[in-house]
């Protein structure tokens, strides 16, 4: 009797271990390190191919971070397979001299290779711009502060900003408004999507709002 019971419990242990998480020797870290962002005025795109029409192309605004990925133990695969990157730019409100409007985008990336450089991005288009500063070509100076979030796993590992104290998106003040007035617009849903693709982290077909 003594006997099986012993069997019975080597059984259950044994069951459990299966069941059970293997704790932190399993647990696997990731680690981004990230440039500050950096935006500029690029003019719309022109292709060849099909008929031609013409027009005089006016200025998006590019808004990018490098990034560097790592994660411990690394996948065999040496991707991560999915983070999110949430934007926060601060624009100048062109209707109240002084005050800024707080424009948010969260985009999700797959596939991010590991521990070397990629990029994330996000747009103001043309017409964005123009309802903002009145020209077609001042969105770089129509900018005040970006600063942006990456979050793997829904945990926040990183984060950084151009200028200003990080964070400072969720600080409430009554210099800046959060506004959808302009979208802000990932590189999917702009005619630079198919340019640089090896550049930039490849964006989930579902991301963004």
């Amino acid at each position: 009797m003594k006997h099986l019971l012993c069997t019975i419990s080597l059984f259950s242990i044994s069951a459990l271990a299966l069941v059970l998480p293997a704790g932190n020797a399993s647990a696997q870290q990731a680690k981004v390190m990230g440039d500050k962002p950096a935006f500029d005025d690029l003019p719309s795109p022109e292709f060849s191919g099909g008929k031609q029409k013409t027009f005089k192309p006016k200025d998006w605004l590019e808004l990018e971070a490098k990034l560097r990925i790592s994660m411990s133990p690394a996948p065999l695969s040496k991707t991560c397979e999915r983070l999110i990157v949430k934007w926060y730019v601060a624009v100048k409100n062109p209707e109240k001299s002084g005050s800024m409007l707080l424009l948010t985008k969260d985009i999700e990336h797959v596939n991010a290779p590991l521990d070397e450089d990629v990029y994330c991005s996000v747009y103001l288009s043309p017409a964005s711009i123009k309802r903002l500063t009145g020209f077609d070509r001042a969105g770089k100076s129509s900018v005040e502060v970006v600063g942006y979030e990456v979050l793997i796993n829904g945990e926040r590992v990183f984060q950084e900003t151009s200028k200003f104290k990080v964070g400072w998106w969720s600080i409430p003040t009554d210099k800046i408004s959060r506004s959808e007035t302009v979208p802000l617009l990932k590189k999917s849903e702009t005619p630079f999507s198919a340019m640089w693709w090896d550049r930039f982290i490849e964006e989930s077909t579902s991301s963004g709002r």
